[in-house]
């Protein structure tokens, strides 16, 4: 049986680009060059690569990079956008838990929740931490952005994600404090028109832990920030106003 994101984005290609969180490419790419100080030498990953948004904005840009997502229909989506600009990016279709890279990397980027918290049990999420991992030289640097789990502490996740999105309605509020999981009801219609009604399951982290996973995967430097669309900066504190943060981690 499929997970309920792997039917999400069987059928969600098209909307997706209109969602409102994925109209921040420019600024975060501005942001990505900033980091690898605008080296085009940088061999770059975009792990959870959805339609190729950052993908394509970085080969345009003159960078080399490798995109991997576990959607066959999202990956459809990637290359013809990547065609549409006219640029050959490596598109591959893999699980993010057991990437097929072995120290290829300078750069490693998972963006947008493109898979890390939404595994369905912490253990698999941790292997998507160590695969990116796994796919870095030693000297590489890892930047992903999550769910921040101080924000449900304060907010509503459910009013949150109905007044921020115009297809998405989350039906009931369910975050498990001892979990730190959002198991909810999504309605959302597919790029078919028709409503699809799945049974979510999210694992929102707090800054510790996220800065213990890392370091037991051998990351020394770890950055935990605000994470603001199309505006990624180190200058942005992490708050119980951020709903996700950004995470930068290196050897």
């Amino acid at each position: 049986m499929n997970q309920w994101y792997e039917e999400l984005f069987s059928n969600f290609a098209d909307k997706y680009e209109d969602e409102s969180f994925t109209q921040g490419t420019i600024g975060e790419v501005d942001f990505i060059e900033k980091e690898i100080n605008n080296d085009k030498n940088c061999k770059i990953l975009d792990v959870g690569c959805g339609t190729g948004r950052h993908a394509i904005e970085l080969t345009k840009r003159g960078y080399r990079v490798t995109g991997v997502d576990l959607s066959e229909n999202m990956l459809k989506k990637a290359q013809e956008n990547a065609s549409n600009a006219g640029v050959e990016i490596d598109f591959r279709q893999a699980d993010a838990r057991n990437l097929p890279f072995e120290g290829e990397f300078d750069l490693v980027i998972m963006l947008c929740e493109g898979g890390f918290p939404l595994m369905e049990t912490d253990e698999m999420n941790f292997q998507i931490l160590e695969s990116a991992a796994r796919s870095l030289d030693k000297k590489g640097k890892l930047i992903f952005t999550t769910l921040n789990g101080l924000f449900p502490l304060f907010h509503s996740v459910k009013d949150f994600i109905n007044a921020n999105s115009e297809s998405q309605k989350n039906i009931e509020n369910t975050f498990d404090l001892l979990t730190f999981r959002d198991k909810y009801q999504l309605e959302i219609e597919g790029d078919d028109g028709n409503t699809m009604n799945l049974n979510c399951n999210e694992r929102y982290y707090v800054p510790s832990e996220i800065t213990w996973l890392l370091k037991s995967l051998g990351f020394n430097q770890i950055g935990i920030y605000g994470c603001e669309i199309g505006a990624f900066s180190r200058d942005d504190p992490l708050t119980t106003e951020s709903y996700e943060m950004m995470v930068i981690a290196e050897y």
